[in-house]
């Protein structure tokens, strides 16, 4: 947190001294500019002075003033203190000039205190103006900057968001499809198969997947469907010949996927299609890439007409993680 605010502080200062240095430099080549026979030292002077009271009410107004008044809707409050602050600045910026700098640079006669306090045509055209004119200038870049800073940070929370709700359905999905597999050589131990032993060898290839890459953001294609495999080579262990798998795969471009969404699609297929049959059974399976798209399908047959209604967690999570990371343009 320490560091979080040095730096704040830090990058406020560097845009306020490159903000007020460019406003300084402007300055004086417009009033050089603008007089026939210039005193470069009297306008470097009396723009120090002015420079002073613009940085100091440029300041007052947007800290207290509209942060702590007119963001409040305190308007009534906000008007009254912004009319006396300038009346304010104006009367010290002259007081500081005709009693502090004047005298040591120029030998002018010096205003009365009384004219300095009542002369308020003289006061807003010379000393106000400029203060109110610095303000405006530095409230506007204040505001942008606040702009550009909130839509960052909306956009950093809502990633971070994004990666909390991944993090938290692929804590759900592992363990889910861990389950189904399990279940899966369990069935196979009690019937005293003798595929239990290489079953075991392709779950500890799946579980090495999702130790190193399902916590992954993104993985290749490749990488998918050679777990996809993997599976698919488990299950067919328990289903012997009466199964059968249909595979078109066209990868032409490699690209990148969220991890197991491949295998969560395969693996319910699996539970929907072949365990809810003793018959003979074909999953159809089609992978194709091109330079934009990835398109995979899963077909299984269906048994008669399901009696459960709910919808399992498999599925459920896959949506989800479709829906963060490509919200809007995923085919359901």
């Amino acid at each position: 947190m320490k560091k979080t605010s040095d730096e704040k502080v830090k990058n406020e200062i560097i845009q306020q001294a490159v903000f007020w240095t460019a406003l300084f430099v402007f300055g004086i080549f417009r009033n050089y500019g603008e007089l026939e026979q210039p005193d470069f030292r009297e306008i470097f002077y009396y723009d120090v002075c002015h420079w002073i009271f613009q940085i100091i009410g440029a300041n007052l107004m947007y800290s207290v003033l509209i942060q702590k008044f007119f963001e409040a809707k305190k308007y009534l409050l906000f008007t009254v203190y912004f009319l006396g602050g300038i009346y304010l600045l104006g009367v010290l910026n002259r007081l500081f000039i005709v009693y502090a700098a004047e005298p040591l640079f120029a030998d002018y006669p010096q205003d009365s205190i009384s004219d300095i306090f009542t002369d308020l045509r003289y006061l807003l055209l010379y000393y106000i103006l400029p203060v109110i004119s610095g303000s405006f200038i530095f409230i506007s870049m204040k505001f942008m900057i606040r702009y550009r800073d909130e839509k960052q940070n909306t956009f950093q929370l809502q990633k971070e968001k994004s990666e909390l709700e991944l993090k938290a359905l692929k804590a759900q999905l592992n363990p889910h499809f861990l389950f189904n597999t399990l279940n899966n050589i369990y069935s196979l131990s009690v019937t005293g198969s003798a595929a239990v032993p290489l079953s075991i060898s392709r779950l500890s290839d799946i579980l090495d997947y999702l130790l190193y890459h399902g916590q992954k953001e993104k993985v290749s294609i490749a990488g998918e469907m050679k777990i996809v495999k993997d599976y698919i080579a488990l299950e067919m262990l328990r289903y012997d010949e009466r199964l059968d798998i249909e595979m078109v795969e066209k990868i032409e471009f490699s690209g990148l996927i969220p991890p197991l969404v491949y295998l969560s699609f395969i693996e319910n297929a699996f539970k929907h299609g072949a365990e809810k049959t003793s018959g003979r059974v074909i999953i159809s399976i089609s992978v194709e890439t091109d330079e934009k798209y990835a398109f995979f399908t899963v077909e299984n047959p269906l048994f008669g007409k399901s009696q459960d209604t709910e919808t399992g967690i498999g599925l459920e999570n896959i949506r989800k993680q479709l829906d963060l990371y490509y919200p809007g343009i995923h085919w359901k």
